[in-house]
């Protein structure tokens, strides 16, 4: 099924005019590459609500702006403190990309181990352009939506992480992409690769901060590679500007006894989506795909997720938490496939969303397709709103209204936030949903101290 072609034409222009400045411009094959993309994404247009996938999603925003890709003047937009995800980087392994462009001035190299390459996509195209020749595009696959095709095509920033065999990565790598500060709206589309060696491990925290007012579109695709006895962690928060539209694509291979953990979590942007297969291709392969979002005012959250089964004896669990509050909208789509030969498949999948006020809405797909006998698969989904009886409770024995709500809301999410195996990860994930929530879940100290 191909897509209607729509407000493309911009993008084919934007295409046209940066080309020759697009890194690896001098690579033959990379030129042919960002050839067929644009080729491949003109001909399927913009996704629409007549694809399944994106039923309950439209890119409204990508149809009423025009977006101009960024320039390294957009790049060297006055930062005057780094907003990370965790405190104190010290020396923590930290890369800093502002409206698409590295910032080496805030780069931190960090204490990695030797085996460990850490690069910016420009300097891989430099570097190692045979490395990354093998690598790019073997997870996301040539069939791919045309919001990669895009990205191919116009991929301009991002990071390379390559970890080999039997190398641990003791010290989380922060990797915080800033958007916005600039005049005009504008595009840039990161690239990222993970590959992880037979027996390595590390943590990837990738934090989207947007700061200033203006519209921008971020169209990111990120490729990871997991490999036999790997142990990856991916976190994601995605905190955008008001304005921003961020669509996140995340396609990852899980080999033969290797993990794949990650967690996302949404709380900003006027559109988001965030697009994740994982494909179990070795037996006792496990992958956890959990998160949280929290929406409001007219906010617009879409998690569609796709685990493949492939092999015996492999196992997946996916819980997803959200609240919505004001005019604010979710999306989940969550599905597993257990194919044929794919047996002792075990697999589970559960979505919980508070609403916080009438105008809010969420859309609800869990899904099961099962083509072998002897599998151990769940789904589920509810939808319900704050339970006044237990609000009742916590205001009898003092606790002020606005307090015990938050309070909720935070036990709420809870469920998911637990599912971060990384403590300290965990914390900073936590403070952001304590931040998120209205000011009054401030008085919490106050109220404690009387």
């Amino acid at each position: 099924m191909t897509t209607e072609p729509t407000n493309n034409q911009p993008f084919v222009e934007s295409f046209d005019a940066a080309r020759s400045g697009l890194p690896g411009a001098g690579l033959g094959w990379l030129k042919a590459a960002r050839e067929s993309g644009i080729e491949r994404f003109e001909a399927l247009g913009l996704p629409t609500p007549k694809l399944e996938a994106w039923k309950y999603t439209r890119l409204r925003p990508l149809e009423d702006t025009r977006y101009q890709p960024v320039t390294d003047e957009d790049g060297m937009a006055v930062l005057d403190t780094v907003p990370s995800l965790l405190p104190d980087p010290g020396g923590r392994p930290r890369l800093v990309f502002v409206n698409g462009r590295m910032r080496p001035n805030f780069w931190i190299d960090g204490d990695l181990p030797d085996g460990v390459h850490l690069e910016c996509l420009r300097d891989v195209l430099e570097t190692r352009p045979d490395w990354i020749r093998e690598r790019l595009g073997a997870v996301a696959g040539e069939e791919a939506s045309s919001l990669v095709q895009l990205n191919t095509a116009m991929m301009d920033t991002g990071f390379m992480l390559h970890v080999e065999e039997g190398v641990r990565v003791e010290t989380p790598i922060e990797v915080i992409f800033v958007g916005g500060l600039t005049a005009r709206p504008v595009a840039y589309s990161p690239r990222n690769l993970i590959v992880l060696g037979k027996g390595a491990e590390a943590t990837v925290i990738k934090y989207h901060a947007g700061l200033g007012v203006g519209a921008y579109f971020a169209n990111s695709v990120t490729e990871i590679d997991v490999g036999p006895g790997a142990q990856l962690r991916n976190y994601k928060v995605q905190a955008e500007a008001k304005e921003a539209t961020h669509i996140s694509t995340v396609r990852v291979r899980v080999a033969r006894d290797a993990t794949y953990e990650s967690f996302s979590l949404s709380i900003g942007g006027r559109l988001s989506r965030n697009e994740v297969s994982v494909r179990l291709e070795g037996e006792d392969a496990h992958c956890a795909l959990n998160g949280a979002y929290l929406m409001r005012g007219s906010e617009h959250c879409d998690n569609t997720i796709q685990i493949d089964h492939l092999v015996p004896r492999t196992t997946s669990r996916e819980v997803f938490k959200g609240v919505l509050d004001d005019e604010s909208r979710a999306v989940f789509q969550g599905r597993i496939v257990v194919h044929k030969d794919a047996q002792k498949a075990d697999g589970h999948q559960l979505c919980k969303t508070l609403l916080l006020s009438t105008g809010a809405e969420i859309d609800a797909k869990p899904e099961l397709e099962i083509y072998a006998d002897d599998v151990k698969c769940s789904h589920g989904a509810t939808t319900g709103q704050m339970d006044e009886t237990v609000l009742f409770y916590l205001r009898s024995r003092g606790v002020p209204e606005a307090l015990a709500r938050n309070l909720l809301v935070q036990s709420f999410i809870g469920e998911a936030l637990e599912k971060i195996s990384d403590e300290g990860v965990r914390q900073a994930i936590t403070d952001q949903v304590v931040h998120w929530l209205p000011a009054a879940c401030y008085l919490a100290e106050e109220w404690r101290a009387e």
